[in-house]
C-alpha cells in the first residue's frame, strides 16, 4: 500500500490532546457524563451507543432469513456458531469503533488520507453494491410482513414502503427511527420463549453448542458463508466507526483535531457497548436457529420459501399470533437496517469524496451525502422486481457480503496495526489474535464455497 499526500494538518500540540471542556450540547465528556450517575443502570444506558444500535440492526432480515434456513434444513448443525462468532465479531467491531474514535474518522476517511485511491474506491465500491442488494432485500422483507396481516400484494408495498423510510431518513430524524423501531426487534426474543416450549432434547442441544459439526458439501459451505455474512457483516464495520464519530460530534467535538485520539475510559466504554450489542445479536441469532430447528427441522420442513414459513417455528409460544410476533420482528428489524445499510454507503462515498455529511445535517447542507442515502434505496428497490423469492433473496444477501467480508477485514487489521494511524492505539495481542482469527475464519469458509460449488 502507498500513502497519499496528507491534507493540512491541524497544529501538532492539539493532534494528540483530547478535549474535555463542556462541549455545545451542554453535557460533560462521557466519561465525565457517567461518573455523575448515582444509578448503576443510569451508567449502563449512558454507555449504550453505536454499538447496541449495531447489534440491533445486525440482527436484519437477511439475518433473520437466514438463521431460520440455516435451523430448518440442517437443525442444530450450525448451533455453534453463535458461541464462535460472539467473540470474533465483539473484536472486529471492537476495532472499528477504536478506528473512528482515535482518527476521529470514518474508515472511508481513514483510507483516503493514508491509502491509495484504489484500495479506497475498490473497497467502497464493493461495499457500496453489498449494501444496495442487502437494502433491497430488506425492503422486500418489510412489505412481506406487511402482507402477513393485510392481503396486499408484496410487489405493491415495495415503493410506498421506500418513499416512507426515505421521507423518515432525510426529513425526519435516524435517532428517532433507532429508537423507536429497535424496541420492535425484542419481539424476535420470542423465539427464546418458542424454543422451551417446543420441548427439544437439551441435552443434544447443549452437545450440538459446544461440539462444532462441519460438513463439506455445499449446502453446509453456503450455510456457513451466509451466516457469517450475516453476522460479521461488511456495512457494520463502516457504521460502527463512522457513528463513533457521530456520537462525539454530537458532543460538541466538531472539529477533526477535537476529534483525534481517545481515553482509556472512552475505550472501555465503547468495549462494553460493543460487546453488550454483540450479545443481543448472537443470542437472538442462537434462538432463531433452536427454534426453527427444533420445529421445522423436526417436522420435516426444511426449505423455508415465506415468512410465514418463518413464523412456524413460533407456534409452540404463540400458536396463531405467531405471524404477529414474526412480523413486527421483521418490520421492525427492517426498518431499523435500511437506513444503516444506505446511510453508510453515503458515509463511505461522502468521506472518500470529502463531501459534508451527516444524518443530523439538513438535506441542503449535505445534498451528496443524501444522494447516495436516496439513489442506495431506489436502486435497492428494483431489486424486488426481479422476481426472486424474498427468502432465498435474503439467503443470497448474506453469501454475498461472506465473500466481502474477508479482504475487508485485512484492511482494517491493517488500519489498526498502523502506529501512523492509531498514534499509540494500535491493536493489543488479544485484539490482533481474534482479529486475524476472524479474517482466517472467513477468507476459508468463503474459499470452501467456492472449491465446491460445482461439486
Amino acid at each position: 500500500m502507498t500513502e497519499t499526500k496528507t491534507e493540512v494538518r491541524e497544529p501538532e500540540s492539539k493532534t494528540r490532546t483530547i478535549p474535555h471542556s463542556r462541549p455545545a450540547s451542554g453535557t460533560g465528556t462521557i466519561e465525565a457524563a457517567i461518573a455523575r450517575e448515582s444509578s448503576q443502570i443510569k451508567r449502563l444506558l449512558k454507555v449504550l451507543g453505536p454499538g447496541l444500535t449495531t447489534g440491533a440492526s445486525d440482527d436484519d432480515p437477511s439475518g433473520i432469513g437466514t438463521y431460520a434456513v440455516a435451523g430448518a434444513s440442517l437443525g442444530l448443525k450450525t448451533l455453534w456458531l453463535a458461541l464462535v462468532t460472539y467473540p470474533l465479531m465483539a473484536a472486529v467491531q471492537f476495532t472499528c469503533a477504536k478506528i473512528g474514535m482515535v482518527t476521529g474518522r470514518g474508515l472511508a476517511g481513514v483510507l483516503r488520507q493514508h491509502y491509495s485511491r484504489s484500495l479506497l474506491w475498490a473497497a467502497i465500491t464493493a461495499l457500496v453494491v453489498a449494501n444496495t442488494i442487502n437494502a433491497g432485500t430488506d425492503i422486500g422483507a418489510i412489505a412481506a410482513a406487511i402482507n402477513m396481516f393485510v392481503p396486499i400484494p408484496i410487489a405493491a408495498m415495495i415503493v410506498p414502503i421506500a418513499v416512507v423510510i426515505l421521507t423518515l431518513q432525510i426529513w425526519g430524524s435516524y435517532r428517532f427511527i433507532a429508537k423507536t423501531f429497535k424496541w420492535l426487534t425484542l419481539a424476535l426474543f420470542a423465539y427464546i420463549a418458542s424454543s422451551v416450549f417446543a420441548k427439544p432434547d437439551w441435552a443434544q442441544v447443549l452437545r450440538a453448542t459446544v461440539v462444532p459439526s462441519f460438513s463439506a458439501d455445499k449446502a453446509f459451505l453456503s450455510t456457513l458463508v451466509a451466516i457469517l455474512g450475516t453476522t460479521i457483516s461488511p456495512y457494520l464495520f463502516f457504521w460502527q466507526a463512522s457513528q463513533e464519530v457521530e456520537e462525539e460530534i454530537s458532543m460538541g467535538r466538531r472539529h477533526l483535531w477535537q476529534r483525534k485520539g481517545a481515553s482509556g475510559a472512552e475505550l472501555k466504554y465503547a468495549s462494553w457497548d460493543v460487546n453488550v450489542g454483540m450479545l443481543f445479536s448472537n443470542v437472538v441469532m442462537y434462538f432463531i436457529i433452536l427454534a426453527t430447528a427444533t420445529t421445522l427441522f423436526k417436522a420435516g420442513k426444511t426449505d423455508v420459501q415465506t415468512a410465514t414459513d418463518a413464523a412456524e417455528a413460533l407456534r409452540p409460544l404463540a400458536g396463531n399470533a405467531a405471524r404477529v410476533l414474526l412480523g413486527l420482528g421483521l418490520i421492525g428489524s427492517g426498518l431499523l437496517a435500511v437506513p444503516v445499510l444506505t446511510g453508510c454507503s453515503a458515509y463511505a462515498v461522502a468521506e472518500a469524496c470529502g463531501w459534508k455529511m451527516g444524518l443530523d445535517r439538513k438535506p441542503k447542507v449535505a445534498k451528496g451525502f443524501y444522494a447516495i442515502i436516496t439513489l442506495g434505496t431506489l436502486i435497492g428497490m428494483l431489486v424486488n422486481f426481479a422476481g426472486i423469492n424474498p427468502i432465498k433473496a435474503l439467503f443470497w444477501t448474506a453469501v454475498i457480503n461472506g465473500m466481502l467480508a474477508p479482504p475487508l477485514l485485512v484492511i482494517i487489521m491493517l488500519i489498526s496495526n498502523n502506529q501512523k494511524v492509531m498514534e499509540g492505539r494500535t491493536n493489543g495481542k488479544v485484539s490482533n489474535a481474534l482479529g486475524w482469527l476472524t479474517t482466517a475464519v472467513m477468507f476459508a469458509a468463503a474459499i470452501g464455497l467456492v472449491l465446491t460449488w460445482n461439486s
